[in-house]
């Protein structure tokens, strides 16, 4: 432990582990109550679960900060469970919102504004570990694909860069014309400075000697210098007022400071202290298991031993008889003695007997009154439709395996003295605790075929009973039956390329172009502000534009997270389809690669101008999608993006395309999602910018979430400003009027901001902004040749959206209709 790793830190992340778990244990105590009562009033419902979800959002990012800076071993077992357990959680919660309020984008101001939170603290974090664990297979398969790229003539940083080739000629020209250029610009100049120095002799004759007054010479210069100084003091004044206001940035606010830089470096060292721990502590679940096994393990065997004899004579003399030995299937000896002393299991045979005679009893009493029980169905069935029509929250798959980690953190890591564990290494206690429970079952089994044995000769002397091998032989025949099943199914299942390995597939997809290199995009690139006028336009009933923020946390939920966890992904709500719709330059593209980014997902591009050509006739389509998928369930998590995904679904092909067959994949894509099962991490994506000339019904069907992605609203679009040109160089001052720019940009997406301030900072205009300040009138000036996109495409988006199964629900219940009816309709449909 070095001393950069200090006591302070650890105690400090513990006391925030602690706090956590207390806050997690006291929600997981108050939703119960709340969520098991039904309810009818709508709008509590709304606000009990939107509470519960931004409660579990607060203690999910506190959680994922305490996992990640952990070094701790076995503490960071127990924080992974209860981190997937709070993810998934928030996804159901999520998913029961959705179902209320028929909408994907909510609205918590009130909420916030209740529990003091800001904004920016809902915003859902992506955990680090969906990196940091597999990030060697990440690197190894991006050094595989680029060795793949290379020998196929393939470059990626040609693809980053595209160069268009010209003739020889035209660029003898273009050099020919630059030269004529700086050679006219040295002449004007030299031009200029002769003309200058004939001006000033001129000048000089024309006033003659003209005497000049020293004093006066000098209160002029002291006049001029005074102004200009007092006018630096005054500004200098006046910017440091605007940094105490918090209206400007404090200077060098946008540098490293040496603080962040040190923080850094702990956090590198913290990485390598934690891969230390890890590797210790695999090697100690080892030795230690061995060392019991030697020391303990000739004691265990023989107490169990003891402990079944005795229940052979317990049984004999209770019953008459000897019991009969539970088989290996059902789990032997571990059935009765699981966490059970002699006394229990012998006052579970007595009560077990009981039970039997009561059986017995209420079965006769039952067939006496048959008749009585069906008149009192029909008040039943009267009260079932009472309590249906209230709310009710769906069971939960989440909670028990987070009141288990709650309930492991108190009985173990609460009170836990850790004084004397200041590296924060494995503990052996805990170790041995593991492993004398999984060497005790390793050796029952051992024992349990001992003691059949045993029970098979005291039988035979004593009783003298014969074994009976009819159940075996039946059991023999079940299972020779579902072997004959399993067949059969395997040879409904065909593997169209069970002759070839992963690598050669994934060989050719790549060299298909079917296997695409993710961009390096991370989701917080993606730029935008909150919406802060969504529930104010949503209690005068008009649907709001949701904003890029809102949109960056759905992808989250829906995208990121269940493809970077597999325990989440098989329990939470399975999304199989997303759909990214809106128009050009809205970012829909970054957001695929962001998701491949944040996940370390392979990217798939089955496009229809990708397909195009590839894989002709009925047989090369399905082993096309045959080997696609394969490689995608065995190196998941997998993206299948589809771009431009409305010419799949075409309600009628255009003269131009119809060469291209952009319907290829409309039958099969269904059938497709259907054999996606929830351990199959993997999402299919759409990006559509028409979604008007799609076949809506069959269009919705394959797509299961479908996501508008707008234009940037103002908020956003000043912090895009901003952000973008620092990125790209360009130093904000006084000069350059951000909150212009965002209101003259009104209609104008992310890709017209960001070409624009790539076409403005050129590297000359860079080394120039000392000198003279970046402008507003800069940027404007250039975005003029730009088409805006106009309020009426919008409203053609949120027509189109209207139309959907969940914006016909939405429309329905705004206007007046039960959500009930609007979920009947929009089923029937």
């Amino acid at each position: 432990m070095t001393p950069s790793l200090s006591a302070e830190e650890n105690r400090m992340y513990n006391k925030m582990w602690h706090q956590t778990q207390e806050a997690l244990g006291a929600l997981l105590d108050k939703e119960p109550q709340k969520m098991i009562e039904p309810q009818r009033n709508q709008v509590f419902i709304f606000q009990t679960l939107a509470t519960f979800y931004v409660k579990y959002v607060q203690i999910f990012r506190n959680l994922e900060n305490v996992y990640d800076q952990f070094v701790h071993p076995q503490k960071r077992i127990l924080i992974r469970k209860v981190l997937d357990g709070v993810m998934g959680r928030i996804l159901e919660l999520k998913n029961e919102m959705v179902e209320l309020e028929l909408t994907e984008f909510h609205y918590f101001d009130d909420i916030l504004q209740d529990l003091k939170l800001a904004p920016q603290q809902l915003d859902i974090p992506i955990p680090k570990y969906f990196l940091k664990e597999k990030l060697e297979v990440i690197k190894g398969r991006e050094k595989i694909l680029a060795q793949i790229l290379a020998d196929s003539g393939i470059d990626t940083s040609d693809m980053k860069y595209p160069v268009k080739s010209i003739p020889f000629d035209e660029a003898v020209k273009l050099i020919q014309i630059a030269e004529r250029a700086r050679q006219g610009r040295l002449r004007a100049l030299f031009m200029k400075q002769i003309y200058l120095q004939e001006y000033r002799a001129k000048q000089s004759k024309m006033l003659g000697k003209k005497v000049t007054d020293t004093w006066a010479a000098a209160l002029r210069i002291q006049k001029v210098w005074r102004r200009f100084h007092q006018r630096k003091e005054t500004e200098k004044l006046r910017e440091e007022e605007m940094i105490f206001l918090g209206m400007n940035p404090p200077p060098l606010f946008n540098e490293v400071s040496a603080t962040v830089i040190q923080a850094e470096k702990v956090d590198r060292l913290r990485n390598e202290v934690q891969i230390k721990h890890e590797e210790d502590y695999r090697e100690a679940l080892v030795t230690i298991k061995n060392d019991l096994k030697l020391i303990e393990g000739v004691d265990i065997k023989e107490n169990l031993q003891d402990q079944i004899r005795h229940w052979f004579i317990e049984c004999r003399n209770l019953t008459g008889t000897f019991p009969d030995y539970p088989d290996v299937e059902e789990g032997g000896s571990a059935i009765i003695f699981s966490d059970k002393t002699i006394q229990q299991v012998i006052e579970d045979i007595i009560a077990n007997q009981e039970e039997e005679e009561k059986n017995k009893k209420k079965k006769k009493k039952k067939e006496k009154q048959p008749k009585k029980a069906k008149k009192q169905k029909k008040g039943t069935k009267e009260k079932n439709k009472e309590e249906d029509e209230k709310w009710k929250m769906s069971p939960s798959l989440f909670l028990p395996a987070m009141k288990e980690g709650c309930n492991a953190y108190k009985e173990i890591w609460m009170k836990k003295d850790e004084s004397w564990n200041f590296s924060q290494d494995y503990d052996p206690e805990l170790i041995k605790e593991e492993k004398r429970k999984e060497l005790q079952s390793e050796i029952r089994i051992q024992v349990d075929e001992l003691m059949r044995q045993e029970l098979k000769n005291l039988k035979l002397a004593v009783d003298r009973e014969r074994e009976r091998p009819v159940k075996a032989g039946k059991k023999k025949d079940k299972k020779g039956k579902k072997g004959k099943k399993k067949e059969k199914k395997a040879k409904k299942d065909k593997d169209l390329t069970a002759d070839r390995t992963i690598e050669s597939l994934y060989k050719e997809l790549v060299e298909e172009g079917l296997l695409i290199q993710a961009l390096k995009v991370n989701l917080s690139d993606y730029i935008g502000e909150y919406s802060y006028l969504g529930t104010t336009l949503r209690q005068v009933s008009i649907e709001p534009m949701p904003s890029l923020l809102d949109v960056r946390q759905l992808i989250t939920l829906y995208g990121i997270w269940p493809l970077g966890s597999a325990a989440v992904h098989e329990k939470a709500p399975l999304v199989k389809s997303l759909l990214l719709a809106g128009p050009s330059g809205v970012g829909k593209k970054m957001l695929v690669h962001a998701i491949c980014t944040e996940t370390g997902a392979n990217l798939f591009n089955l496009s229809s101008s990708n397909i195009a050509g590839k894989y002709p006739g009925k047989n090369g389509l399905q082993m096309m999608l045959h080997a696609v998928f394969k490689v995608a369930r065995q190196l998941q998590p997998s993206v299948v993006w589809i771009e431009d995904t409305e010419k799949t679904f075409y309600k009628k092909v255009p003269n131009a395309e119809k060469m291209n067959e952009p319907k290829r994949l409309k039958k099969h894509l269904p059938q497709i999602l259907k054999l996606l099962k929830p351990d199959d991490r993997i999402l299919i994506v759409g990006t559509t910018r028409r979604p008007f000339d799609a076949e809506l019904q069959s269009f919705c069907k394959v797509y299961q979430k479908i996501i508008l992605v707008p234009r940037p609203d103002y908020a956003s679009r000043y912090v895009l400003w901003k952000q973008i040109i620092e990125r790209n160089g360009g130093v904000l001052t006084s000069a350059l009027n951000v909150s212009c720019l965002a209101k003259v940009t009104d209609g104008f997406t992310q890709g017209h901001i960001v070409e624009v301030v790539k076409g403005v900072l050129t590297d000359q205009r860079i080394r120039r902004q000392i000198h003279k300040p970046l402008t507003a009138v800069e940027f404007i000036t250039a975005i003029t040749s730009m088409n805006p996109v106009y309020k009426e495409e919008e409203e053609s988006f949120k027509n189109w959206y209207a139309k959907t199964p969940l914006g016909k629900k939405r429309a329905l219940a705004i206007t007046g209709g039960s959500t009930e009816k609007a979920k009947d309709k929009g089923k029937r449909k």
